[in-house]
């Protein structure tokens, strides 16, 4: 076995008591406290901001610099499927549209 295991072994047990502290939290307070209404506004976005955070930098960082030229075919494909995602509000279409021109700059382009 390597000598970094127990570098592994905090690492895990220090996340795992990070994300169990910050999920809990709201249900372990007690009722009294509750969010400021501004703060329960902005809570709403917080999942559209977490799937922003996780797909961005695939789109804009294909080979491990950014890449925002007609070169980019995630990009590309990810503002196809924007427009039609305004345009008709339709997640199926979204997902093929933007499937389709990826698979087509790259077999093509």
């Amino acid at each position: 076995m390597s000598e970094t295991w127990p570098y592994y072994v905090i690492g895990i047990v220090g996340l795992t008591a990070t994300v169990f502290a910050t999920r809990s939290s709201f249900f372990m307070l007690p009722a009294k406290y509750s969010l400021p209404p501004w703060l329960e506004s902005l809570m709403r976005f917080a999942p559209a901001c977490a799937l922003v955070a996780v797909i961005a930098p695939g789109i804009l960082v294909p080979g491990g610099h950014v890449d925002v030229g007609w070169g980019n075919h995630q990009l590309l494909a990810a503002v196809a499927s924007a427009g039609v995602f305004l345009r008709w509000r339709n997640m199926l279409a979204t997902i093929t549209v933007g499937l389709l021109v990826f698979t087509a700059l790259r077999l093509w382009a």
